[in-house]
């Protein structure tokens, strides 16, 4: 057989190589795969680059809750609450917690502004259906997370419109601790 020659690897497929690690990383553990990649990348910047890209669409993904900065609850990062610039809505408050993907935390909150929010009309049946759903995970899912999203229809204003209420529920639980790993 020839001798092939290896060649390196030029920084966009290393991106592109750690993006994938990042992406498929089982479900609660991206920071333990982020910091294995971040060693063996070279740079920093590479590293900043493949996280800044892979670890919103891992976060929304895998729909994981973020506490709110101020302890009133939890949002749920997921494209039903995306309202851009890394800025979630949560109904059950009406605030918006601006997020940092990468570090996996709620960085601060405001108040969500009337056009992010649904018509007094959808509130209603949001903040009813809402709270049945409240009932449901206190007895299904005893340390879920869920909220209800006014998926279409958000700003119609009285009977006979159609609209449409988004349920989602989180309830991740994580046991790494199931599988072997070779920390040595």
């Amino acid at each position: 057989m020839a001798d092939v020659e290896e060649s390196e690897l030029n920084e966009t497929q290393k991106k592109d190589i750690a993006k994938w690690f990042l992406l498929n990383s089982p479900p609660g553990e991206i920071q333990y795969v982020a910091k294995d990649v971040k060693a063996i990348l070279d740079g920093d910047e590479l590293y900043e680059e493949a996280a800044s890209e892979s670890f919103p669409v891992y976060n929304k993904s895998h729909m994981i809750s973020l506490e709110l900065p101020d302890r009133t609850g939890d949002v749920i990062i997921t494209s039903f609450g995306e309202l851009g610039n890394n800025e979630f809505l949560d109904p059950r408050t009406a605030q918006v917690a601006i997020i940092d993907h990468v570090k996996q935390v709620c960085t601060e909150v405001r108040p969500a502004m009337d056009e992010e929010l649904p018509s007094p009309y959808i509130e209603e049946y949001r903040c009813a259906l809402d709270a049945e759903i409240l009932k449901y995970i206190s007895e299904a899912y005893p340390k879920g997370v869920c909220s209800v999203y006014c998926g279409s229809g958000k700003d119609l204003e009285g009977p006979g419109s159609d609209f449409e209420l988004v349920v989602v529920i989180s309830a991740a639980r994580h046991s790494p601790q199931n599988f072997w790993c070779d920390i040595n």
